[in-house]
């Protein structure tokens, strides 16, 4: 699939404003600094739709962005925020949860988690929440680029025997990097087949 547009519609808290449930929706989601916004960039071909940040956690909107004026693409804030005070964090995580439950359009969330790091706690607490919700998603391992081609396969495997504790099996995942546009071509065909089938 080729991106020839993208633009902004939206952004709000509150899943009643959301836009119209007519057309297939992706979105994306993360733990704070896992680089969702840069990832985003490099799938629809901009240096700064989606915004980017060196403070983690800068995403506090659902951010609504039309594509090829087919489907949209949806920035979420991240999950686990360190530095933000418990009853902020509670807020976020209820209307994340509300739009995440209650979009009947939303076709699959991108679950994004960095490479570089042991199979985290929140993560997986996170997509078992998915599972047990039935809400359609797929993994994405960001910053690969950081890694050695064996450390990419070492940390797939850890990330796998972890998932089978759980899991019957491995859902399905894309390696990324938004630096050298690795994962971009396989991610947008995997939304093209969903849409092909909507």
């Amino acid at each position: 699939m080729k991106i020839k547009q993208a633009r902004f519609v939206i952004s709000n808290t509150d899943i009643s404003k959301c836009p119209a449930p007519t057309i297939p929706e992706y979105a994306f989601i993360g733990r704070s600094n896992v680089g969702k916004s840069s990832l985003i960039n490099m799938l629809v071909n901009s240096k700064s739709m989606a915004k980017i940040s060196g403070t983690p956690g800068k995403t506090r909107l659902i951010n609504h962005f039309i594509i090829n004026d087919s489907w949209y693409l949806v920035d979420l804030p991240g999950y686990g925020y360190a530095k933000i005070s418990k009853k902020e964090r509670e807020k976020f995580e209820l209307f994340i949860r509300n739009y995440i439950l209650g979009r009947e359009n939303l076709y699959c969330l991108f679950v994004l988690i960095d490479i570089r790091h042991e199979p985290q706690k929140v993560d997986l607490e996170f997509m078992e929440w998915l599972g047990i919700s039935q809400i359609p998603f797929a993994m994405v391992f960001t910053k690969v680029d950081k890694l050695k081609s064996g450390e990419i396969d070492l940390n797939i495997n850890r990330y796998t025997e972890k998932m089978f504790e759980t899991w019957e099996e491995m859902p399905t995942y894309f390696i990324s990097s938004a630096e050298k546009a690795i994962g971009k071509e396989e991610i947008l065909n995997f939304i093209d087949e969903i849409n092909q089938k909507a």
